[in-house]
């Protein structure tokens, strides 16, 4: 998730999903995510705190008028143990992670945020002007941060 002014998306030369002020999430989907998942990550976008408030503290997405630009990005889970070729085991396949993709961004809509998506399963053209740089890294799947409550199984992932 990476806070920017502003950023899009194309696919074939067409703007699939625009915004200004807000967060860009790249999300990878593996395999076996679900609707804890879900839950987790729509709850960790819509809460960070990584905007100035201007009274000196810090708000989230919302409180800052900001918007979120979602981006099915498999690649996020791919490895490079072995070889030169990354392996995408671990990526959910397309009929498992679109589901889990549209319910991340219906469920991002009903706490009232906007929301503007790539094209799952496109070639797309992703362009974000970073602020700051501000960029956050976090996975369903490890759950220490609330207590284990994201249903993880402890395994290092980019859900």
């Amino acid at each position: 998730m990476t806070r920017v002014t502003r950023a899009r998306v194309t696919v074939e030369g067409r703007e699939a999903g625009a915004i200004g002020r807000g967060l860009l999430a790249l999300v990878g989907v593996e395999r076996g995510d679900g609707p804890r998942d879900v839950e987790y990550v729509a709850r960790r976008i819509a809460g960070a705190r990584v905007f100035d408030d201007g009274g000196g503290g810090q708000t989230d997405v919302a409180g800052a008028g900001g918007a979120v630009l979602v981006v099915s990005q498999f690649t996020l889970l791919g490895a490079l143990r072995r070889g030169r070729r990354p392996d995408f085991l671990r990526a959910a396949p397309r009929a498992e992670a679109a589901p889990v993709l549209s319910a991340l961004v219906e469920r991002l809509r009903r706490e009232g945020l906007t929301v503007a998506t790539g094209e799952f399963g496109a070639h797309m053209l992703v362009e974000s002007v970073n602020d700051g740089p501000y960029t956050l890294w976090f996975d369903s799947r490890a759950g220490p941060e609330d207590g284990g409550q994201a249903g993880g199984n402890g395994r290092e992932g980019a859900s």
